[in-house]
């Protein structure tokens, strides 16, 4: 994947409907609120309780150094000005290639917004000349596996105790991957 032509952080990528931006310090409350939600804090690791503090550095740090470091294309997703849930390109090393990563905010879910964003964020990797882009679901997380399959991504298997989770246990993932001729 060549990266060379390309200012990640800045980088915007827009579909008919959502804006995948760089985010914003004022986004912070809104990831905050979004994070109390039981099925981001089941599905994601993140911290729980999630503070404000939490919602600062995943906004103002951790999001920024990934798109500084070439880590990743990390992004908050709007729809009609509004911020509605978070979706990232993760530079991963290895034959998997970059991973596509997303959650939406319980007030932006039933509208297709994450299958949406995981596939114009797969195109946006396929166009720079990754051969491949995978996703992995919690073999629990329906929705997340139908957002896989909508956003053109296909099913690949499990991958057996491939997941942390939050109380030291592991899980396992199914493996969604895109390629150029999907």
């Amino acid at each position: 994947m060549d990266l060379s032509l390309v200012d990640l952080p800045t980088e915007v990528v827009r579909t008919e409907r959502l804006v995948l931006r760089p985010y914003r310090p004022d986004d912070v409350d809104a990831v905050h609120r979004a994070c109390q939600d039981p099925d981001i804090q089941r599905w994601l690791r993140v911290p729980s309780p999630y503070t404000e503090a939490d919602a600062a550095q995943f906004v103002t740090e951790t999001t920024v150094q990934a798109r500084a470091g070439g880590q990743g294309l990390l992004t908050a997703v709007e729809a009609d000005g509004e911020f509605v849930g978070s979706a990232g390109l993760h530079f991963t090393p290895g034959a998997l290639g970059p991973g596509v990563g997303y959650w939406i905010a319980p007030w932006g879910r039933g509208r297709g917004y994450a299958a949406e964003a995981a596939h114009a964020l797969a195109e946006w990797g396929l166009g720079l000349g990754a051969p491949r882009v995978h996703l992995l679901a919690d073999v629990g997380n329906a929705a997340s596996q139908a957002a896989a399959v909508r956003a053109g991504f296909v099913r690949e298997g499990v991958l057996r105790s491939a997941l942390d989770y939050r109380d030291g246990s592991r899980g396992d993932a199914v493996v969604f991957s895109r390629l150029p001729e999907d």
